[in-house]
């Protein structure tokens, strides 16, 4: 038999007690608190009140275990009842392959049979969603993940299923599955329709597809993702759609041109003449959208995608257009000015990005500059014909940012600018050290000249315009604009390049192994700087100058101890170690009356 419930007096009589220990526990607290030594406060509770008895459901005196919140979590996530509604659903799919597979109906009617249940699931869970109820998830995903696999499996293994109906349905699946997140404002169904459409896409005949209609799933993929940017939790979708579209377009592009070169048999699938108009527009489809993305996020932080993809596309672009029109025999010149153009409308969107959204720091537009700089460092040399021609322009475009970021308050636009000056640089170095000296025409030393022209006079101006300190760039990482002594350094290497071009036009004059006096006669170029630089630093007292000149005379040492010596012999080759001594001398002699000075004007000197 059971134990005899408490009665009331018994219940009263354990109340008391209890009340009983709460004021002992309150007296004894309070008297640890109040006006007690050190060594009464330190007393420890005694052990009735300190540790009351654990209660009876748990005899050990430990809390809930965590199985219990684990459970309760399932419950409140209706875990389990998700995970049962779809094996149901899913012995449902097998049963009818089953059937399919033993060939009790034929192939056609079950794959209708089970496009038409994964359509049942669909609206099912456009129901569900209606009603709130927990199981809509379920419903939604698992119709669009099987429409998915049945229309792959239908269309390659069965051959049941046409391309174009194929394509279409995978079509049909993401638009429905876009529209129940649209209406219910939740993001799994966009992401499975659309993330579903645009893999099975890419499978159907792989990797022999049709591509132009699979480009026209990939398309309809990118613009259901920029509507699933706007649902919470749904950016990484963008990432991937993006990447399978530029892999599928790439791989589009390779064979185009492995098919002309001969290597590939050409096939209707590749629908040659289709593939540059099908490229632009994807080409001016992705910044309309991430312009679109800019405007939509308002005075918020721009999206890592949305500020990446007008970049990457251009870049991505681009290339592969050079490449399909070399392959085709097509006018180089003619995509170079097409990408020019394209690099003013980005610049055109960078600008309506300031004055139509007037956002404080500019946000977003430089998203759309930089992809400029990059559509112009890309294009403008096949439009004029030759990469040295087109120098200059890069430089006075990078100086003209520099102006625009300051009316912006933008630093991004400056950093910008930093980096397309610096690439004008490194295109002059590159075309100089990797072709013969005697290759290099002489109308190049007026381009290094004009380079380093415009890199100093960039220098002098970001030295005298401080950068934003709302910059994330600035004011952060950069807070004192060290970047911009790569400015200098990009007028010194021009005017390296200019002298060691003018050098080897003078060779015939200077007489001598030419080989050795031209090694030699740079590393005295080298030393020569040094010296200048060092000596405008102490008439100045420019620290920056300063440390450069010791960069400086460091490049000097190692040119002239780890390669003159190995290569060259001779008066050239002291004439280059008496330079680089004389560098030295000087320098030390200049820095020490610096260190003397510095040490006078401190305060404890």
């Amino acid at each position: 038999m059971g134990e005899r419930p408490p009665s009331l007096e018994e219940r009263i009589e354990e109340m008391g007690r209890q009340l009983e220990l709460l004021a002992r526990r309150v007296e004894t607290l309070e008297g640890h608190t109040v006006d007690r030594p050190p060594e009464e406060a330190a007393t420890p509770l005694p052990a009735a009140i300190a540790a009351p008895a654990p209660p009876e459901e748990y005899p050990l005196g430990e809390p809930a275990d965590i199985s219990e919140e684990v459970i309760g979590w399932a419950s409140r996530a209706s875990l389990l009842q998700r995970v049962a509604t779809l094996c149901f659903l899913l012995v449902i799919a097998l049963i009818l392959r089953t059937i399919t597979d033993n060939g009790l109906i034929g192939t056609l009617v079950g794959s209708a049979i089970g496009m038409g249940y994964a359509t049942i699931l669909m609206l099912a869970g456009w129901y569900q969603y209606r009603r709130g109820s927990p199981l809509a998830p379920v419903f939604a995903a698992c119709g669009a993940v099987l429409m998915a696999l049945i229309v792959v499996e239908t269309h390659t293994r069965f051959l049941s299923l046409p391309l174009v109906p194929a394509y279409l349905t995978l079509m049909a699946t993401g638009i429905g599955m876009a529209a129940i997140s649209y209406q219910f404002t939740v993001f799994l169904p966009v992401s499975v329709g659309t993330l579903g459409m645009c893999l099975a896409g890419a499978a159907i005949d792989y990797p022999n597809p049709f591509f132009p209609y699979l480009a026209m799933v990939l398309f309809t993929a990118n613009l259901l993702g920029f509507y699933a940017a706007g649902i919470r939790r749904c950016s990484w979708l963008r990432w991937i759609v993006l990447v399978v579209t530029l892999v599928m377009l790439q791989l589009w592009g390779t064979r185009v041109g492995l098919s002309l070169a001969g290597r590939l048999p050409s096939t209707s699938g590749l629908a040659i003449p289709t593939f540059l108009p099908l490229l632009a527009v994807f080409a001016l489809m992705y910044p309309a959208v991430a312009l679109m993305g800019i405007v939509r996020s308002g005075a918020a932080r721009v999206t890592r995608f949305d500020f990446s993809l007008p970049t990457v596309n251009a870049f991505w672009a681009y290339l592969l257009a050079r490449y399909a029109v070399r392959a085709l025999e097509g006018s180089i010149t003619l995509l170079g000015g097409a990408g020019v153009a394209l690099a003013v409308a980005h610049g055109a969107a960078g600008l309506w990005l300031v004055k139509g959204r007037r956002v404080q720091g500019a946000h977003g537009t430089n998203s759309f500059l930089f992809a400029a700089s990059v559509l112009l460092a890309l294009a403008l040399p096949d439009a004029v014909g030759s990469p040295l021609v087109a120098l200059p322009l890069l430089a006075a475009s990078a100086v003209g940012l520099a102006f625009l970021s300051e009316r912006w308050e933008s630093g991004g636009v400056r950093l910008t600018s930093y980096l397309l000056q610096l690439y004008a640089t490194g295109v002059l170095a590159v075309t100089c050290v990797t072709s013969k000296p005697g290759d290099v025409p002489v109308a190049a030393a007026a381009v290094a000249l004009l380079l380093g022209a415009a890199s100093l006079a960039h220098y002098r101006w970001c030295r005298t315009h401080e950068p934003p300190v709302e910059s994330q760039v600035f004011g952060r990482l950069d807070r004192n604009d060290l970047g911009a002594a790569v400015l200098l350094m990009g007028s010194l290497v021009s005017g390296f390049f200019m002298l060691r071009i003018l050098d080897f036009q003078l060779l015939p004059a200077l007489g001598g192994d030419p080989v050795t006096v031209f090694r030699c006669s740079q590393s005295i170029i080298i030393n020569l700087a040094a010296i200048g630089l060092i000596i405008t630093a102490s008439v100045l007292r420019h620290r920056e100058l300063r440390n450069v000149a010791i960069l400086v005379l460091l490049v000097g040492g190692v040119k002239v101890f780890l390669y003159d010596f190995i290569g060259t012999k001779g008066v050239p080759l002291v004439l280059s170690v008496l330079s680089f001594g004389l560098a030295a001398a000087l320098q030390s002699i200049i820095l020490g009356r610096w260190q003397a000075a510095a040490k006078r004007e401190s305060p404890d000197g």
